[in-house]
């Protein structure tokens, strides 16, 4: 959890916003920082977590978990966390082995055409749990999804249409009727003016951006490689008024660290002129 990061946002694990559609993108960059923290954030605020893991192993987010001070193996031991491995689930499907349950959740790496219901169904009897407490377990806060990277789901041969239905539903059942959060991720290659053939992506990423609360949009420099800076963070927050949504936009350096990340106002580093 970076700290910096919370302030930018006017945010804590005491007091956040519920409802919250948050949007993580990357050009260019790497933005993975960001869901390492909103993992921690929201495991800090003992919310329930569901995590769509679709390009990294439990391993991995684990072990740069423990260097932000949270267990993910505890966490899922007292059923805080629900960790979806599509990595492992790919290859339970793409490898049958004897007494391996198929999951449903995976069935549109079998036939793309049939959609992701059988994810959606996963996300939604995940964060439906939350709601209800078996005696003597812990009560939770309210639900969260994260997912890391949505974008993958169109490299797997799943359409345009059906992830952006996808995160529709997720964000009408996670933010709308139980007042939780979600948080997705989505890369983009090339620059935004290139005719680079992802255009899928790219229509990807409007779609959400329409749809969001808050976009976090990480970018590298475009003077190239810098040791002392990262690259920038595009913040910008969906204010609704009478006539409709005013974004508010704020632009920051940042430099990531092994147990967080500093953020600077553009123009007050002096490693970036």
């Amino acid at each position: 959890m970076f700290t910096e990061l919370n302030s930018i946002l006017n945010t804590s694990p005491d007091s956040f916003t519920r409802g919250e559609f948050i949007l993580v993108s990357d050009r260019q960059s790497d933005a993975s920082f960001l869901i390492h923290h909103f993992l921690s954030f929201y495991l800090r605020s003992r919310c329930k977590v569901c995590f769509l893991g679709l390009v990294q192993s439990f391993c991995h987010y684990s072990a740069v978990s423990q260097r932000l001070g949270v267990s993910l193996t505890q966490a899922k031991e007292k059923g805080q966390l629900v960790f979806f491995e599509g990595l492992k689930e790919s290859l339970s499907l793409l490898i049958p082995q004897e007494n391996n349950t198929e999951s449903e959740a995976v069935n549109f790496l079998r036939d793309p055409a049939v959609g992701l219901r059988g994810l959606y169904e996963f996300v939604r009897s995940s964060v439906i749990s939350s709601g209800s407490v078996e005696e003597g377990a812990e009560e939770w806060g309210p639900p969260v999804l994260l997912v890391d990277d949505l974008s993958v789901l169109l490299s797997l041969g799943v359409n345009f249409g059906a992830v952006l239905d996808f995160s529709h539903y997720c964000r009408a059942a996670v933010c709308s009727q139980l007042q939780g959060n979600m948080v997705m991720l989505v890369r983009c290659n090339g620059e935004e003016e290139e005719d680079d053939g992802d255009e899928e992506t790219e229509a990807l990423l409007k779609g959400l951006t329409h749809q969001c609360s808050l976009n976090l949009h990480v970018q590298g420099l475009p003077t190239g490689y810098c040791k002392d800076i990262h690259g920038k963070v595009e913040v910008c927050w969906k204010r609704r008024q009478g006539d409709g949504p005013h974004p508010q936009k704020n632009l920051f350096q940042y430099k990531v660290h092994d147990k967080g990340a500093s953020f600077f106002a553009c123009g007050t580093s002096s490693a970036v002129l």
